[in-house]
């Protein structure tokens, strides 16, 4: 059962038609201008993220849409945690979510696999499976990263595992 939250961020993601991963050389690059219109329009997550001025996420790709990076944030009283992302989209995507990393998280917590790769298996990846081809990336960092960042980073300070870095 999804809650009026998740539908809310759903409905602000436009969801996707062409079914294609990086092997499909083609048809993947069709794909790709899907997601990065999902990831840019002024419709879109991140726009209307920036509008309301609760942005929290950069990513950019390599020429061939395959491996993503970037950074991430969260705020937590009122100051800002920011981390590196990054991922590469599965050969076998889109049945296939990406796994998120945030590499200098890596083993500062038991949600995480080794890599800093988040761990999602319980909660998005199921949610993913029901919805291939229509999620893409702009799906998997409102759905699964965002949720993660909300739970593990104010643990991660509460525990005195991560401290605020004053980046000015």
């Amino acid at each position: 059962m999804v809650d009026d939250s998740t539908r809310k961020t759903l409905s602000s993601i436009p969801l996707l038609q062409i079914r294609a991963g990086p092997r499909e050389k083609d048809i993947w690059v069709q794909r790709l201008k899907e997601e990065y219109q999902a990831l840019i329009k002024a419709c879109t997550y991140v726009e209307n993220n920036k509008q309301s001025g609760s942005d929290w996420f950069r990513l950019e790709s390599n020429k061939e849409g395959t491996k993503w990076f970037g950074k991430c944030w969260y705020m937590h009283n009122l100051l800002k945690y920011e981390f590196d992302v990054e991922f590469d989209i599965p050969v076998t995507y889109p049945t296939t979510a990406p796994e998120i990393a945030l590499p200098e998280l890596d083993g500062k917590t038991a949600k995480m696999y080794r890599g800093g790769k988040i761990c999602l298996t319980d909660h998005f990846k199921p949610l993913w499976a029901r919805n291939v081809p229509k999620f893409g990336i702009a799906h998997a960092m409102a759905l699964g990263l965002a949720p993660w960042l909300a739970v593990e980073v104010p643990d991660l300070i509460e525990k005195g595992v991560i401290a605020y870095k004053d980046n000015c």
